[in-house]
C-alpha cells in the first residue's frame, strides 16, 4: 500500500482525488483511477489514468507489481508517453506522463451572461447532436439537412464535420489510433463551447469507439449530448462509397479503415437510430424531421 497525501492506493481502480493537493501541483481539482504498480529505474512507482485519460506516476511506493497491465493500459487508452518531473505537495517527486491539465495559477473567470441568458436571446436550448456512423452511412449529408431544417425554424445552428475540422483545428493530427481519439476529444471541447453559447451543435464524424463518445457525453450536463447512430450494415456503405475510401482500402492503400479491419463499436445508449437497409432508406430530410421531432419533444427548440 502507498499514501500520498495522506490519501491510500492499495488496488487498481482505486479512485483518489487531488481535493487534498495529492497528486501534481498542476493538477488542481482532478480525480484519477490507479492503473497499475510497478517498478523503474529510480524505485517503484504507481500509475493511475486522470482525466482526459493522461498519465501521471509516482515513485517512492511500498508496492511492486509488473509493468503488463501498465503497457495494456497504454495501449487501450492510445496515448502517447512524455517523459517530465513534477512535485506533489507533500514533496514526493512526481513522473508526468502526457499530462496537460488546469495550472493552479489558472482559474475560472465567470461572466454576468451566461448560457441561459444566451439560451433566452435564442429561444432555444444548447445540446450536442453527436451523428456517428460508418463511412458512407450519411452522417455529413443528414447534419446538413438538420441544419437546414432547423435554419428554417429560426434556430441557430454549426456544424462540426469531422473532415472540414481536420482542415484548420486538427490539421496536425494523423489517422493514428491515438490522434484519431485526440481529434473526438478537441471536437469534443468545441461543441462543449458551442453549448455554452447556446447553440445547437451539430458534430458528425465516425467517432467508431464507444469510450471516445461517452467521454465527449461526459462533458456536457444531463441530456445536452444527443447521440443519433446512422445504422447502415458495411455492404450499403462500401456500395455508396462517396469518397472512394473503401476502393482504396480494399486495395491496401488506406491501412487501419474502419469497418475493415478497424472496429466499429455500435452505440449502446444512443437517443435516436436512423435505420437504413438496402431495401430501403428514409431521405435525409425524413432523418433530419425525425431528428427535429426529438428536439420539440424534448424542449430543446424553446428556452
Amino acid at each position: 500500500m502507498a499514501a500520498i497525501g495522506g490519501l491510500s492506493i492499495n488496488r487498481i481502480g482505486s479512485t483518489l482525488s487531488s481535493a487534498a493537493e495529492s497528486t501534481a501541483s498542476s493538477a488542481s481539482a482532478l480525480e484519477c483511477t490507479v492503473l497499475g504498480f510497478g517498478r523503474g529505474g529510480k524505485g517503484n512507482v504507481v500509475r493511475f489514468g486522470c482525466g482526459r485519460r493522461k498519465w501521471i506516476g509516482l515513485r517512492g511506493v511500498g508496492r511492486k507489481r509488473g509493468w503488463r497491465e501498465l503497457v495494456q493500459a497504454a495501449k487501450e487508452t492510445r496515448d502517447d508517453v512524455e517523459s517530465g518531473y513534477a512535485t506533489v505537495a507533500n514533496g514526493t517527486t512526481v513522473q508526468q506522463m502526457s499530462i496537460n491539465v488546469e495550472s493552479s495559477n489558472i482559474k475560472w473567470h465567470k461572466c454576468s451572461v451566461g448560457k441561459h441568458d444566451r439560451e433566452g436571446l435564442l429561444n432555444q436550448r444548447g445540446c450536442v447532436i453527436w451523428i456517428t456512423g460508418l463511412s458512407g452511412s450519411g452522417k455529413s449529408t443528414l447534419a446538413c439537412a438538420l441544419s437546414r431544417s432547423l435554419h428554417s425554424r429560426g434556430k441557430l445552428t454549426y456544424v462540426l464535420d469531422g473532415d472540414n475540422v481536420r482542415h484548420g483545428l486538427n490539421r496536425d493530427l494523423s489517422f493514428k489510433a491515438e490522434d484519431r481519439a485526440e481529434n473526438i476529444r478537441r471536437i469534443g471541447e468545441v461543441a462543449k463551447l458551442f453549448v455554452d453559447a447556446g447553440v445547437i451543435c451539430i458534430a458528425s464524424l465516425i467517432s467508431p469507439y464507444q469510450k471516445d463518445r461517452d467521454a465527449c457525453r461526459a462533458l456536457l450536463p444531463e441530456g445536452g449530448f444527443i447521440e443519433v447512430f446512422m445504422d447502415a450494415p458495411l455492404q450499403l456503405c462500401e456500395a455508396r462509397d462517396p469518397k472512394g475510401l473503401y476502393k482504396m482500402a480494399r486495395a491496401g492503400k488506406i491501412k487501419d479503415f474502419t469497418g475493415l479491419d478497424d472496429p466499429y463499436e455500435r452505440p449502446v445508449n444512443c437517443e435516436i437510430v436512423l435505420k437504413q437497409t438496402p431495401g430501403g432508406c428514409s431521405s435525409p430530410n425524413e432523418m433530419a424531421e425525425i431528428v427535429v421531432s426529438y428536439l420539440e419533444d424534448h424542449g430543446y427548440l424553446h428556452a
